[in-house]
């Protein structure tokens, strides 16, 4: 217990020593009048309580990723505790907070606009492309699982169907809607249910004093069969970095009252993830030191919240882990529809034209959930999918920040750093995993070592010649 503790401690203390350090870099301007100001349209422009904006920027960032991602990457012994700790600070809440300001910067624009004005035009497109595959991806991910857990706790005619209906109906609802009716007034409440899970599994874990394996001793027992470079970084996303956050964060830009709210939001929220990625990592290694691992996530989270928070607690819970993934998939369609609305140029205060860009996503995602249902490991291979898309998308957004801090002239090597370990880690990983190329081992190292090389290279030759036009 005692490397959990220490690791804890260390993501409260990143959030008020380094989040500081980088909210300072960026130069926070508390007297600029934000986008919620200059272009409130009563729709996705609204000023909104920072407190509430935070719940949503959490249950936006949070879906299945702390909590199933965490528990198979717990999978891989304690060096899971070290990627948390140390992504969820250096990367994770980096991306998520700097995403989230220089969309603030941006009038509120949308993640490819972003990457669009600073890695240019092409890279928008293929941004947009990518981009809104992902949020497909994630509505079918995440919706799923809730339907299954619900399906479990209601009467057997309100079956796994039912229930899909049901939430593909309130994801329509809350797509469309202004973000104040609906997303703005019931996230609190599931944000409540999700800090109750993990304070409570937490409180059990500082009671129970379980024989955790501490990180001098070796990295525990590892369960999983692949080799940690690159598998773990994939499987612990959201608990650590996440591209899916960066589309969620421009999502608040719109509705931050003040540049100096950005800090608790982008940086905190992701903080507060880390800290619940960590709590289910010890919770599932316990779980596994006792039962073995040969166990779904579902059954890990099932099991663990019935056993340690009795019944009323346990529903409360489960409760949690249903609301997480199903506002990810909402916020998820509210972002594909935004990024659409940019590219097309088409104004969303008519509910027609907003009906009008979400009827082609949702059949999208309805056809992966179908694909997913039908086929016995479509799940799991959405999944993947997802997962890889996932960290994809945070190395096109990690590049595009790190040519906005040189153009700034600021700090870039806290986003250029992460930039190469994640360009790293999604081509190893593509090369080397199953639903990948399936190289060797050995050659998928070499390939992700070369590819990182050169983009440094690459880049090292951008900055002198940017920096050589700045000085002329």
């Amino acid at each position: 217990m005692i490397t959990f503790s220490i690791a804890l401690i260390i993501l409260v203390l990143g959030y008020f020593i380094y989040g500081r350090y980088i909210s300072r870099m960026f130069g926070v301007d508390e007297k600029r009048a934000t986008p919620a100001v200059t272009k409130n349209d009563g729709v996705d422009y609204i000023e909104m309580p920072t407190w509430k904006i935070f719940m949503i920027q959490f249950l936006n960032i949070a879906g299945l990723g702390p909590i199933f991602g965490a528990i198979m990457g717990a999978k891989f012994g304690t060096s899971s505790y070290l990627w948390i700790v140390l992504g969820t600070i250096f990367a994770g809440a980096v991306h998520d907070y700097l995403s989230g300001m220089v969309s603030l910067r941006n009038d509120g624009a949308s993640l490819p606009q972003i990457v669009g004005k600073y890695l240019g035009k092409k890279t928008e497109r293929v941004m947009i492309v990518f981009t809104i595959l992902l949020m497909v991806l994630v509505v079918a991910v995440f919706v799923l699982q809730p339907a299954q857990l619900i399906a479990g706790m209601t009467p057997t005619n309100l079956n796994v169907y039912f229930w899909v209906v049901v939430i593909f109906a309130y994801y329509l609802i809350a797509t469309i809607l202004p973000i104040d009716k609906v997303i703005g007034n019931i996230y609190p409440l599931f944000g409540g249910a999700l800090m109750f899970m993990a304070i409570g599994i937490l409180v059990v874990l500082f009671v129970k004093q379980p024989a955790l394996p501490e990180i001098w001793n070796g990295f525990g027992t590892k369960y999983e069969s692949g080799p940690i470079f690159p598998m773990m970084f994939i499987s612990i996303a959201c608990g650590a970095i996440s591209g899916f956050h960066a589309t969620q964060s421009p999502l608040m830009a719109r509705c931050l009252k003040n540049e100096r709210h950005g800090r608790p939001v982008f940086y905190g929220a992701m903080v507060v993830e880390g800290i619940v990625a960590l709590i289910w990592a010890a919770a599932a290694t316990t779980f596994f030191q006792e039962h073995g691992s040969n166990f779904t996530a579902a059954q890990v989270v099932d099991f663990l919240c019935k056993d340690w928070l009795g019944v009323l607690g346990g529903i409360l819970a489960i409760l949690g882990v249903i609301a997480a993934p199903i506002t990810s998939g909402d916020t998820a369609m509210r972002s594909a529809r935004l990024i659409l609305a940019d590219m097309l140029h088409m104004e969303q205060k008519s509910i027609s034209k907003r009906l009008l860009l979400c009827a082609p996503l949702f059949v999208a995602s309805l056809g992966l959930l179908i694909f997913s249902i039908v086929n016995a490991n479509g799940f799991t291979i959405i999944w993947r999918y997802f997962s890889w898309c996932n960290q994809t998308l945070s190395v096109f957004t990690l590049w595009a920040l790190t040519v906005y801090l040189v153009l700034e002239k600021k700090n870039y090597f806290v986003t250029l750093l992460p930039a190469l370990f994640m360009t790293c880690v999604v081509t190893t990983y593509i090369c080397i995993a199953p639903e990948g190329f399936q190289i060797m081992p050995a050659i998928s190292y070499v390939i992700g070592g070369v590819v990182t090389l050169a983009a440094a290279v690459f880049f090292v030759i951008w900055k002198n010649k940017n920096t050589s036009l700045m000085l002329k």
